[in-house]
């Protein structure tokens, strides 16, 4: 059996902004009604931490749930834990109407950290990331440049960024040439 390797090997590019790839990580889609008390227990179960609210990222000792979708979590666990909370899903979850379903090699996982983050995502995603509008845990599912992709504010100038593992080289290019030294604009 092959060993799991992340999609960059934590690739890094250190600009104004440090940029990393983050290696393997545990994600969980899970879907269902999300205001029913079967799925707030189970998530709480799973990862420690609440249903989050709309737009919102809620994390707890390395674990966490991202609101996705009106119907639609992302979860985050270790990467050695993720078949297991899928099984603890599928048993807690068995009367109600859901799906989970491990996309952890479907995925990869960037950080953004330095004080011009905001302004480095800000270049390659229609959003607005000033700080009166996005703060810590505020969470969008968007693009990133060309491709899509979701993205929270994980700490004070630090920004999480998920997107599919097929353009984990182009996610990681556009990212490295919002950061290069002196492209700054000094707007965020």
């Amino acid at each position: 059996m092959s060993e799991a390797v992340s999609a960059l090997n934590n690739a890094s590019y250190a600009g104004f902004v440090e940029v990393t790839e983050m290696g393997l990580q545990g994600m969980i889609t899970l879907r269902g009604d999300l205001s029913s008390a079967a799925i707030k227990k189970a998530v709480k179960t799973a990862v420690g931490v609440g249903v989050p609210e709309q737009r919102k990222m809620a994390m707890a000792d390395g674990k966490g749930a991202g609101w996705m979708s009106p119907d639609e979590l992302l979860l985050l666990v270790p990467y050695a834990q993720v078949e297991k909370t899928v099984t603890g899903l599928q048993k807690t979850l068995a009367k109600a109407h859901f799906m989970a379903v491990n996309v952890s090699d479907a995925r990869v996982m960037f950080r953004l950290k330095g004080a011009g983050a905001r302004e480095v995502l800000a270049k390659v995603a229609p959003v607005d990331l000033s700080s009166d509008a996005f703060g810590e845990g505020d969470l969008r599912r968007s693009r990133i440049a060309q491709v899509a992709a979701a993205f929270w504010m994980s700490g004070e100038d630090e920004f999480t960024l998920v997107a599919f593992r097929s353009v984990a080289d182009y996610v990681f290019g556009v990212l490295k040439i919002g950061a290069q030294p002196g492209s700054e604009v000094g707007y965020l």
